[in-house]
């Protein structure tokens, strides 16, 4: 088994067919039709309920491995000169209600978010329920003439949930979604009230090596400073390296550091 299998883990057909009993109890089926999605996501395995709902089930190793992950991430954020600023949950069902919670926050926001519908446990996991978009592609789907037309929305959502005090802590290609030419976010993390500030300047420095391969760092950087402005962006520069360093992100850091240093030593005097 690689290392990607035991972190990601899988969930037993005793279990599996235990979510899909109380998932037709609830909506009043006789059974329902379970596909699972081939995603890059270690904290959950995420599956397409009836072509209608999107469900994440979320087992105590996905809860154990995002403690993992949490814990490293605190650590990178200290290796960048800041307070750790992420917060990991007691158990499953706590991960899959906090989804559900940060996704009706959002939405609130003004952010497309699929629609939450309910959270809830069966055994040991936890399961979310959220609205299906049917024919999305992800961010890195795109073709990166794609990638560009919707840079402008990508940047705007994730200002529109910093001005409402929100962060997404987990911001990488397979959790933005494309649908009808609309972005919309899903699996933002939790992150602490105090390290809100600190947590925007991550959020910025994922979205920017999250760009870089997809369209190069000058057009990612571009789109940076049009929605959030170049003294903003360099609040980012402190964290991409640590952001490099993890295992779902792999971009030219030192070219996006160009790039932002460039149009910092052009601003007027």
């Amino acid at each position: 088994m690689s290392v990607r299998e035991l972190v990601r883990g899988t969930v037993g057909w005793d279990t599996l067919e235990a979510v899909g009993r109380e998932l037709a109890s609830r909506y009043d089926r006789d059974y329902v039709r379970i596909e699972f999605l081939e995603a890059e996501n270690w904290l959950s395995i995420p599956c397409v309920v009836d072509r209608q709902w999107f469900v994440k089930i979320i087992t105590p190793r996905n809860a154990f491995v995002h403690a993992v992950f949490t814990g490293a991430r605190n650590i990178g954020a200290f290796s960048s000169g800041s307070e750790g600023f992420f917060e990991h949950f007691e158990d499953p069902g706590a991960m899959a209600r906090h989804e559900l919670d940060a996704t009706r926050q959002m939405r609130a926001a003004g952010v497309n978010a699929p629609a939450p519908i309910e959270a809830f446990e069966v055994g040991a996991v936890g399961v979310v329920v959220l609205d299906y978009l049917d024919g999305f592609q992800t961010l890195d789907e795109l073709s990166p003439d794609g990638v560009r037309e919707v840079l402008p929305d990508l940047f705007g959502a994730l200002s529109a949930m910093h001005h409402n005090e929100l962060t997404h802590g987990d911001l990488r290609a397979e959790n933005v979604l494309v649908l009808d030419g609309e972005v919309y976010f899903i699996d933002a993390t939790a992150v602490r009230k105090r390290g809100i500030p600190q947590a925007r300047a991550y959020d910025l420095a994922c979205a920017l090596g999250t760009l870089e391969p997809l369209v190069g760092a000058a057009d990612a950087v571009d789109g940076a400073v049009s929605e959030y402005g170049i003294e903003v962006v360099l609040e980012a520069v402190d964290f991409l390296d640590f952001v490099n360093i993890r295992p779902d992100h792999d971009f030219d850091a030192a070219a996006v550091k160009g790039e932002i240093n460039t149009i910092a030593s052009d601003r007027p005097s």
